[in-house]
């Protein structure tokens, strides 16, 4: 999409420190990162969520993450990583090509990345998994 800035990246239109590329994805720094050492993966073909992906791009992410995150902890000496993946704007995804966030921890960073937890009853939870369930 000519109007995607991941795509721009990904064709070349726009500069981006590359660390990592091959068939699928690319792996870019964060130019605005929450910690020294953000990375962002994002496919090569324009898809806007995780629910876009299909079977051969969901299955190369993850052994990814994991390069880098490995390169990270021996190069950066991380304490810790998130992996941070939003769909649609509801809830916080701000560029709709999909993207997957590695934040390197560092002690006492500051970082917090919260959710306000709930307390379902029993049967609310037997309910949903119900549901749910593949």
């Amino acid at each position: 999409m000519s109007n995607c800035i991941f795509c721009s990246i990904v064709e070349g239109r726009i500069p981006a420190y590359v660390i990592y590329q091959d068939e699928f994805y690319l792996a870019i720094m964060d130019r605005y990162p929450s910690a020294k050492g953000h990375v962002l993966i994002l496919p090569k073909r324009h898809v806007a969520d995780v629910h876009g992906l299909n079977q051969a791009e969901a299955a190369a992410l993850i052994p990814i993450a994991q390069k880098v995150s490995d390169k990270m902890r021996d190069t950066l000496r991380i304490a810790g990583l998130n992996l941070l993946q939003n769909n649609g704007k509801a809830a916080g995804q701000e560029i709709a090509h999909f993207h997957l966030h590695l934040i390197p921890r560092y002690e006492n960073d500051g970082l917090k990345f919260a959710a306000k937890p709930t307390s379902p009853s029993e049967e609310e939870l037997e309910l949903l998994a119900g549901k749910l369930k593949l």
